[in-house]
């Protein structure tokens, strides 16, 4: 269900691309961050987002949300690729992963910068610096936990922060 609200939201999102262009959202947990394919360009962005254990049924947010994209434009398609990185509970010594659930405001957010980066690497655009939007940050409790942290293993998230 969320990755329907993710290709909805990117969709719309697209359509401000030049018209010629198909772009199409794909989810796949095996990019590699700072390693794009042949012909890919990079995006990884830090976002707010929520995750719930599988196994406790534990909720907590987090501002340390990494998204990485991997995009590209060849013959009039245009492909974006995507990771959401995932956390895992710290009260559970074997809990799963769990990918998060990342708002629509902050959804919202997200595909906008994604679209600016598209326009910057795909399309030889200048963006300029006034396009950039932020997100608003949850209040968190705890300090981030590199060790339950898929960003923080991939080394694209900056586990210096108490966020």
């Amino acid at each position: 269900m969320a990755q329907a609200r993710w290709s909805s939201i990117f969709g719309s999102k697209a359509a401000e691309l030049p018209e010629e262009d198909t772009w199409n959202l794909e989810f796949d947990d095996t990019i590699v961050p700072k390693n794009p394919a042949a012909g890919w360009k990079e995006y990884i962005k830090k976002a707010n987002g929520r995750f719930a254990c599988t196994t406790c049924r534990r909720q907590w947010p987090s501002n340390k949300v990494m998204v990485i994209f991997h995009m590209k434009l060849e013959d009039g398609t245009g492909t974006v690729k995507v990771r959401r990185c995932r956390q895992s509970c710290n009260r559970c010594s074997e809990a799963a992963m769990v990918i998060p659930n990342i708002e629509d405001p902050t959804l919202n957010a997200l595909m906008d910068t994604l679209i600016g980066k598209i326009r910057i690497k795909c399309y030889n655009e200048d963006q300029g610096e006034g396009h950039r939007r932020y997100f608003q940050d949850y209040e968190v409790h705890n300090p981030h936990e590199p060790s339950n942290c898929e960003g923080c293993r991939l080394g694209i998230c900056n586990q210096n922060q108490n966020v």
